[in-house]
């Protein structure tokens, strides 16, 4: 079985020490493809000598994570607009909202993700959207944009079944990762009420590590166990989930 990894971060510093060896372990599990958004100036370089080293295998995005976004803001997009001249890649990303931590920045946060999204639709590409404690916001700002390029995922979901619905009519695919384990996660019921059409897998390492490996370092060989979850909450085949949610992502980024 083939398996895509549609939101990893092998490049960041918790993979210094044997990232060979990690990148071989998820293509050894299946997972063949891996997409990496980026986060902000202080990584973007790890991130493009990763997918040059790793090419057919690592697929960079480039943008700035919400939670880089502070009063220099302009400066990360600059950059990531230089970026996006110099050369190609499959979705503009990790972006959108997190108001968790603080919401010092909030103004600041919606005015790079807009500024992002429009860039996203002009070069018709998909987006890669982080929202934490502000899917009401991120929804609404979406909204705004509705258009036939506007496309992407929703990563790490932690919205309702209500809300999930709302990014799928909007031509959104939904990101489900390690959380789908967790005992008292309610995604199980929202992956029920959306059914597996509209999904994608994904880790999000070095965070969010699956049951039973909670307590160590995430990493992308750790998808199949994401897959053999959603098809036990599913109903359905393992072969299923990886045929499903490996052509979702293919199609989406045009990999």
């Amino acid at each position: 079985m083939r398996y895509i990894d549609t939101h990893t971060h092998l490049y960041t510093e918790e993979f210094d020490p044997d990232r060979n060896q990690v990148m071989q372990a998820a293509i050894d599990a299946g997972v063949t493809k891996m997409v990496m958004p980026a986060i902000d100036t202080d990584s973007h370089k790890q991130l493009i000598d990763l997918a040059d080293k790793w090419p057919g295998v690592v697929f960079p995005a480039m943008g700035v994570h919400p939670t880089s976004i502070n009063i220099d803001y302009k400066q990360q997009l600059d950059a990531v607009e230089q970026y996006l001249a110099q050369r190609h890649f499959c979705a503009i990303g990790e972006i959108g909202t997190d108001f968790y931590w603080d919401t010092t920045f909030a103004t600041q946060q919606i005015d790079a993700f807009t500024v992002q999204l429009r860039w996203a639709i002009d070069a018709n590409k998909p987006v890669i959207i982080h929202t934490r404690n502000s899917m009401d916001e991120t929804l609404k700002v979406l909204e705004t944009f509705v258009c036939p390029q506007l496309r992407g995922i929703l990563h790490c979901f932690s919205g309702t079944a209500e809300q999930a619905k709302k990014a799928i009519e909007m031509g959104f695919l939904i990101g489900i990762g390690g959380v789908l384990t967790f005992k008292k996660s309610d995604t199980p019921n929202i992956v029920n009420e959306i059914g597996i059409d509209h999904l994608v897998l994904e880790t999000d390492s070095p965070y969010l590590t699956p049951v039973p490996f909670r307590g160590s370092r995430n990493e992308s060989k750790h998808i199949p166990v994401i897959a053999q979850k959603l098809a036990e909450v599913l109903n359905v085949s393992v072969e299923k989930v990886a045929e499903v949610t490996t052509k979702n992502a293919e199609n989406l980024f045009g990999i």
